[in-house]
């Protein structure tokens, strides 16, 4: 058994003259007896595909001196599913619910714009009713809140503020329980219908909503205390992955990482789509494009937000309950499924059923691009169709994709702590990434 030894403790004059003595500058060293830096190994690190703050299956390849990365390669393909090839195995409307599986944190966003490009295709994307165009902004602007909510809270968990991410949580969680009443689940929704939706809002859902606004807005104020003039979050995010206007724009980023670079582009304003023209919002833009400026770009667009969502639930045509019946679907058999009771008395929509679920919508030949304001960015279709109810060819244009590229460029100089911040600011989500 090892001797016990007693340990001795200076008294607190001794400690204290002590620590006084090494604090007490130093003369300088001769110029000849100055350290040099010596060369050393350059370091291969793998962040990832594993890792908590890639915010999926992302590797990054970093080339470190020391602390310092001098190179990095973004490594993507861990989730691939071959959804565009997917695409051209199956019918318009069959290939709605792998929209859900695109930005999974907005899936639906993803519906309204696959269907919106479908029916560009068709020819009927300007006959689209009046209040299937609100029910789909409505839906547009939840799903926005929704991946905002989760990428804020994830970026401040990313740099130490676990609180934000339990409140912005509990906010994405009312979120969930309104699209579990008006789609029927609460991840994968599938609402939307090539010519509109699959039904109307619930009874009551309107005010449920509007009060789920006016709580949220108290929570985007609680979550900026806890953040905007937080000394640490500001250390970890100002002047840190500065990305310069002109780069941006080079680069192709699009979405809150384009206009925290200064840039004001917004599809719903530069191509306005549904109804998006009639409504009154702003568009926020940062002035250094860091890591501060994409926090600050995505709070004021959750804010504006839920003005446009208040505007729509004031404008809805028909009132919440759409007494006066008014139509959520295109008014074409041959392209929206007809009523049940329909098909089981009458011989023409029976037929017109059988070929819509068999064989899909006719679509004419031809190609279009058409692309929304995704909370990620610039979410786009390209459908090349030869005719029938199958796309030829089918590309998605996924922002979260593309806003990965400025990585190379973005990350060398930086610190490895600096990385965590640099991705919670970008907020890509990897399921778009791969595709």
């Amino acid at each position: 058994m090892a001797a016990t030894q007693e340990i001795q403790f200076r008294d607190a004059a001794a400690r204290i003259a002590a620590a006084e003595e090494a604090q007490a500058p130093q003369p300088a060293p001769p110029a000849a007896e100055e350290l040099q830096d010596i060369p050393s190994e350059k370091m291969v690190l793998n962040m990832g595909p594993s890792h908590p703050s890639t915010h999926g299956v992302l590797r990054i390849v970093l080339e470190l001196d020391g602390e310092i990365i001098t190179q990095a390669v973004p490594d993507v393909g861990y989730l691939h599913r071959g959804d565009e090839k997917i695409a051209e195995n199956m019918t318009y409307t069959q290939f709605i619910p792998y929209t859900d599986r695109l930005d999974y944190l907005a899936p639906l966003h993803n519906n309204v714009a696959y269907a919106l490009a479908v029916e560009k295709l068709l020819g009927i994307d300007q006959q689209l009713p009046p209040r299937c165009q609100y029910i789909r902004v409505i839906c547009c602007e939840l799903a926005r809140l929704s991946a905002h909510l989760l990428g804020l809270g994830a970026f401040a968990m990313d740099v130490g503020a676990l609180t934000v991410f339990l409140f912005t949580f509990t906010e994405r969680e009312k979120i969930y329980n309104l699209i579990e009443a008006l789609t029927g689940a609460r991840f994968t929704t599938s609402y939307t219908r090539i010519g509109g939706l699959c039904r109307d809002l619930p009874p009551g859902w309107v005010d449920q909503c509007g009060k789920f606004l006016n709580e949220v807005i108290v929570n985007f104020g609680e979550s900026e205390k806890l953040l905007t003039r937080n000394r640490i979050f500001v250390d970890r995010t100002k002047d840190i992955g500065v990305i310069p206007r002109d780069v941006a724009i080079d680069y192709g980023l699009t979405g809150p990482n384009l206009r925290g670079s200064g840039v004001e582009y917004d599809l719903r304003k530069a191509h306005p789509y549904l109804c998006y023209a009639d409504l009154q919002f702003d568009i926020p833009v940062g002035s250094v494009g860091d890591c501060y400026d994409r926090y600050l770009v995505r709070l004021e667009e959750m804010r504006q937000s839920v003005r446009i969502l208040h505007q729509c639930l004031d404008r809805l045509p028909a009132g919440p309950d759409n007494r006066s019946g008014e139509p959520i679907n295109v008014p074409n058999g041959k392209i929206v499924l007809p009523p049940k009771e329909k098909v089981l008395t009458n011989m023409e929509e029976l037929i017109h059923q059988f070929i819509l679920v068999t064989q899909g919508v006719n679509a004419p030949p031809g190609e279009i691009y058409f692309s929304v304001e995704n909370p990620k960015g610039e979410l786009g279709f390209y459908i090349h169709s030869k005719g029938g109810g199958t796309p030829h060819r089918l590309k998605i244009r996924a922002p979260s994709f593309v806003n990965l590229s400025i990585l190379p460029w973005l990350l060398p100089h930086h610190m490895i702590s600096d990385v965590v911040a640099i991705l919670g600011s970008l907020d890509f989500v990897m399921g778009e990434c791969d595709r």
